[in-house]
């Protein structure tokens, strides 16, 4: 199976060797996300539930350009930074993945010591293509 890469301007730019997300077959694999705004690189300023609902909107630009969306999300990873944060992360996560009667996805979610540029908050998806 042959990989194709997805980018879109309408996510922050990889700062990395690597890509947005990858379709392989019917799957679509998102990066890691952080709460950038795509259009200045800059983190969103907030809290926790500002961070989680940047990363969101990231992360559905993404599915989107892959011709998918968060509706068909089947796993989730979410890093954060305090396990306290993990009530707020999840009423916003609540309001994009899993809503209107839809399958919530699988998930995981890990505190983690520390993230790039210190967010509070980096989740990757994986989507049905």
């Amino acid at each position: 199976m042959s990989a194709e890469a997805i980018s879109t301007g309408k996510a922050p730019a990889a700062i990395g060797p690597y890509s947005q997300a990858i379709r392989v077959g019917n799957l679509v694999f998102t990066a890691g996300q952080i709460p950038l705004e795509p259009s200045t690189g800059q983190v969103v300023r907030g809290g926790i539930a500002e961070q989680t609902a940047q990363v969101l909107e990231n992360l559905k630009a993404i599915l989107e350009e892959a011709g998918t969306s968060l509706e068909k999300t089947v796993k989730s990873t979410v890093y954060l930074k305090d396990f306290s944060d993990f009530l707020a992360m999840n009423v916003v996560y609540g309001n994009y993945l899993g809503k209107n009667g839809a399958v919530p996805p699988a998930r995981s979610t890990v505190e983690v010591s520390r993230l790039p540029k210190d967010v509070l908050i980096e989740i990757e998806l994986v989507a049905e293509a």
